[in-house]
């Protein structure tokens, strides 16, 4: 068993029989009273996030997660697809499971899956994919320093507002965490 000092981002406990992950958490130190831990914390489950506050030093059940690459190959109508390079072993994830990370997942590319024993709880994205615009307005020459945008769609369906120098055809960067254009990727 493990304290509230051990509290990282991203890591996962059992609390009131949940798994829970903790997507954010802080520290306090009053100047009156004991000391606390405020936590935001993500039911893996469900998806739903709750605040929590912990006495400084309660014990916590923390969850040993294993993460393994993975290489995402296909959606069909109720999971996504993904296999293990070395053994071949393939795991269906639920839509439910994905959520909006089936944005930027395309075919081949590999990704980490977060496994509890042989149950997957999460998958974790790089901080940043590059996609092809497959369709948006034509770009316009010397648009470039207005910082205006324009909608496009990626390879995956997902809509994103763009400069208006993008045109169909181009690669672009985008932030997993934020959803936000960052660049435009030469060929």
């Amino acid at each position: 068993m493990a304290n509230t000092s051990d509290i990282k981002n991203g890591s996962v406990i059992l609390h009131k029989n949940k798994r829970m992950k903790v997507v954010e958490f802080l520290h306090v130190k009053p100047g009156k009273g004991p000391a606390f831990v405020r936590t935001k914390l993500k039911d893996i489950s469900s998806g739903k996030i709750i605040d929590e506050t912990f006495n400084a030093g309660v014990k916590l059940e923390f969850l040993k997660i294993e993460a393994k690459e993975m290489q995402f190959l296909y959606n069909d109508s109720d999971s996504y697809i993904f296999m293990d390079s070395g053994t071949y072993e393939q795991f269906n994830v639920s839509n439910d499971q994905i959520n909006d990370n089936r944005n930027y997942l395309k075919p081949g590319m590999n990704v980490d899956l977060l496994f509890d024993n042989d149950e997957v709880l999460d998958i974790r994205l790089p901080a940043h994919v590059v996609l092809e615009v497959i369709e948006t307005e034509p770009g316009v020459k010397g648009n470039t320093a207005t910082g205006a945008t324009k909608p496009a769609t990626v390879e995956t369906d997902y809509s994103i507002q763009v400069p208006l120098f993008i045109d169909n055809g181009d690669l672009i960067k985008i932030d997993t965490r934020s959803g936000e254009y960052i660049e435009r990727v030469k060929t």
